[in-house]
């Protein structure tokens, strides 16, 4: 199982972006942490901008297309998209979630 993560703009945008993942099956859950402050290079200077954490519980097997989905509808023109596994998960919390993407 893998975590997917970006930042949004807003929360509005993050909550398109898990909606439309949910939709799809390429997320079992996601998760919005809003009012994050993110600090970074852009263009020559540094810049800061409060932002929206969204982390979104999907499967190795679709986290290539869920990263996909995640930058065709993110506003930013560079998107920061990662991945981890998640490591140590309860056994019946995997279970959900691999049951859960299994699903049609």
């Amino acid at each position: 199982m893998k975590i997917l993560l970006t930042t949004t703009k807003n929360e509005k945008e993050a909550q398109k972006i898990s909606k439309e993942l949910l939709k799809q099956k390429l997320a079992a859950c996601c998760n919005i942490i809003p009012g994050i402050k993110s600090f970074y290079w852009w263009k020559g200077r540094i810049e800061s901008d409060s932002e929206c954490l969204l982390l979104c519980k999907t499967s190795a097997f679709k986290q290539e297309k869920a990263a996909e989905l995640v930058k065709k509808m993110h506003s930013y023109e560079v998107p920061s998209i990662e991945s981890f596994e998640l490591k140590n998960l309860n056994s019946d919390y995997k279970k959900w979630l691999e049951t859960t993407l299994k699903q049609p």
